[in-house]
């Protein structure tokens, strides 16, 4: 069945019974959103596309609706938030999601679904490739490394480009994902939560290429990419409270260690503290690092609860094979 679900796929058809979603994020996407409408119908005809305006100022929901797209608006400013919406409105067995600004591969889309299907994946990453400077500035590439190399210390595991857009999900991993994100850090939230539960993801590298004239990129390098930190920063401690808390006491201890350390040769050679004030100051950094291991302790078993009743969410779904099969 999985063979021939893939060869239905890849000849432009779909797999008998695989309804599929392409879910498309817009902001002032009116220069680009028809190519990227058109684009991915070409490469799964029978999919349903559907367009999620964010407030734009432009004629993007008209343009959209000519283009025969399903045009639905969210209300609350940023891709997180849009996100959520499509994510909680949309019933599918597969959903494949991308910008709106033309920029990523419709044609590879057959390809990602096929090995989405084949392998009862729950998410397949388009990482992207791109030989044009413009499309992918060299500050996003550098912000977009460090990130990912920050993920795979924190994690033990990443994809080579966590920031992508292109993504392809299967049904049990949208409608298990409790989206908490509000702006372009989504991408961030959407792979740890993969990485956490370990489910089953692949990358398959895609050509990125660059806008089209009069379509404007909305991402910040810094003021995203501090935003992203941020939430790399807030998912360790939320989800590695041990090694969070356990570096931040640590840390504690050792300057303890260091202020405590005179006092005691001190004390050794002359029987006597003379800086009180810096002895108990030592005592309070001893018991603030407990503390922080203590907490880090008892927030890991939190944790570990929460993440069982995730798990039993995303096993609430079939995998999207199981689907095609009935």
């Amino acid at each position: 069945m999985a063979n021939g679900a893939s060869e239905a796929v890849l000849r432009g058809g779909l797999p008998a019974g695989l309804r599929i979603a392409v879910l498309l994020p817009c902001y002032n996407e009116e220069a680009a959103i028809v190519q990227t409408i058109e684009g991915f119908r070409a490469a799964l005809p029978g999919a349903t596309i559907y367009v999620y305006d964010n407030n734009s100022r432009d004629r993007t929901v008209e343009v959209a609706r000519a283009a025969g797209a399903i045009v639905r608006t969210e209300r609350m400013q940023g891709k997180g938030n849009v996100v959520r919406r499509m994510f909680a409105d949309v019933d599918a067995d597969v959903y494949v999601m991308a910008d709106g600004d033309a920029t990523y591969d419709a044609p590879a889309a057959p390809k990602l679904v096929a090995r989405l299907v084949d392998e009862q994946l729950d998410m397949v990453v388009g990482a992207r490739k791109s030989e044009i400077e413009e499309a992918y500035r060299r500050g996003h590439r550098f912000g977009n490394a460090m990130l990912t190399g920050i993920l795979a210390w924190i994690f033990g595991r990443t994809f080579s480009d966590i920031l992508s857009g292109y993504r392809v999900f299967s049904r049990r991993f949208v409608k298990s994902f409790p989206v908490l994100s509000a702006g372009f850090e989504i991408e961030t939230e959407i792979s740890v939560h993969a990485l956490e539960l370990r489910m089953p993801v692949a990358e398959v590298v895609t050509a990125y290429g660059a806008r089209p004239e009069g379509s404007v990129s909305k991402l910040s390098t810094y003021r995203d990419g501090w935003r992203i930190l941020n939430t790399i920063a807030t998912l360790f401690r939320i989800e590695r409270p041990v090694l969070f808390f356990g570096l931040i006491g640590g840390a504690v201890a050792l300057l303890a260690l260091i202020l405590a350390l005179p006092l005691a040769i001190t004390y050794v050679q002359t029987g006597l503290v003379p800086r009180l004030p810096t002895a108990i100051l030592c005592t309070g950094l001893v018991t603030l690092a407990a503390l922080n291991v203590m907490c880090g302790l008892i927030l890991d078993t939190v944790v570990r609860g929460r993440r069982e009743v995730r798990r039993l969410a995303y096993l609430a779904f079939p995998a999207v094979a199981a689907d095609v099969e009935r």
